[in-house]
């Protein structure tokens, strides 16, 4: 089994090497690929140091699995070069999320819909991620009409830039304007402004919870609505979920869905406050999952709050998940080929 990172410097990329060597992902070859600035340079992976490999030569190494976290540019333009030679690419940009011809996964969710024939099969937004793992097992047994949404997510989700400028932030030091990575301090302030505003002045993180939730859920119907907020957190997201669902329901069947649901882990113990945390998320694979609640002021309405480590199970982590999935299917690799 080949194995391409590509993007392997960034802070995704670095994750991901974590989480294939935490997870013993089994990898005859290992191919680090980064751009060529990096291109020489060196990286360690289960012990050994690598040399970083330029993306024509990734390509010619026709890897089984390249697991992307490079942006969406490079993925519009090196993934369907990744799979004319056979490689399986699993992208982690946005850029073929909303592709009607491209599968958007989470394992815990839709994976048995994918075949050796999907060569590149997006990973979905981090924020989106968390969500429908909790929501997918709700919607199956009640229907769900329609979501308000407000997140709280971390600055790491923004990258290396983002994180240079809270610590350089919160150590009391200026930050020039081009070593930003917000329009404003992020250090002890909160920024309703996550990703780029659109026409319609939701920005596209709020409009990615939409789009991508109704193609996971293969519902077009749900009415859905979101904030979404950077915050100076460490560890994960958070998100604060009001369902609205179709058919009634008991906070006991909740619970009891959500506690057998793949991949959750239920914190819901008000009465010694014990609830979900960023701080107690970081550098864990679950989605955690409290404040379970009846909306008073609807019928058949449910509050939730649901966290996350974003650079895991909203990234890395689901990425890996869908290779094991692939691998353990037989949908990748000399099996395919068999």
């Amino acid at each position: 089994m080949k194995v391409a990172v590509v993007g392997v410097t960034g802070l995704v990329g670095t994750v991901m090497c974590r989480v294939l060597e935490e997870r013993q992902f089994p990898i005859d070859e290992f191919l680090p690929v980064a751009s060529a600035r990096s291109v020489g340079k060196k990286v360690t992976f289960r012990g050994e140091s690598y040399s970083i490999i330029g993306m024509e030569e990734a390509v010619a190494a026709q890897p089984d699995i390249a697991i992307f976290s490079a942006g969406g540019s490079t993925s519009l333009e090196w993934a369907p070069k990744f799979a004319a030679v056979g490689t399986t690419v699993i992208d982690n940009s946005s850029a073929w999320r909303m592709d009607p011809n491209k599968k958007l996964i989470v394992p815990e969710v839709n994976a048995d819909s994918l075949t050796a024939e999907d060569k590149i099969i997006a990973n979905p937004n981090c924020s989106t991620i968390q969500m429908v793992v909790a929501l997918a097992p709700l919607h199956r047994a009640f229907g769900i009409k329609r979501l308000v949404i407000s997140t709280y997510q971390s600055f790491t989700g923004t990258g290396m830039q983002a994180v240079k400028q809270y610590n350089l932030e919160s150590k009391g030091f200026e930050t020039k304007q081009e070593e930003m990575a917000y329009h404003y301090p992020i250090f002890e302030n909160c920024l309703p402004h996550c990703d780029v505003f659109l026409d319609n002045d939701y920005t596209k993180e709020e409009m990615k919870l939409v789009h991508e939730t109704r193609k996971i859920l293969e519902d077009q119907s749900l009415a859905i609505t979101a904030t979404a907020v950077r915050v100076p957190v460490h560890g994960g997201h958070s998100e604060s979920v009001n369902v609205e669902f179709h058919k009634p329901f008991t906070i006991e069947e909740v619970r009891e869905i959500l506690e057998e649901a793949e991949g959750m882990v239920v914190t819901d113990d008000p009465a010694n406050n014990k609830y979900p945390m960023p701080r107690y998320a970081k550098d864990k694979d679950e989605v955690f999952v409290g404040r379970i609640r009846r909306d008073e002021s609807i019928e058949n309405g449910l509050n939730l709050w649901i966290v996350a480590d974003n650079l895991r199970k909203g990234a890395a982590t689901n990425a890996v998940q869908i290779a094991e999935y692939l691998m353990a299917n037989k949908l990748v690799g000399e099996a395919v080929l068999k």
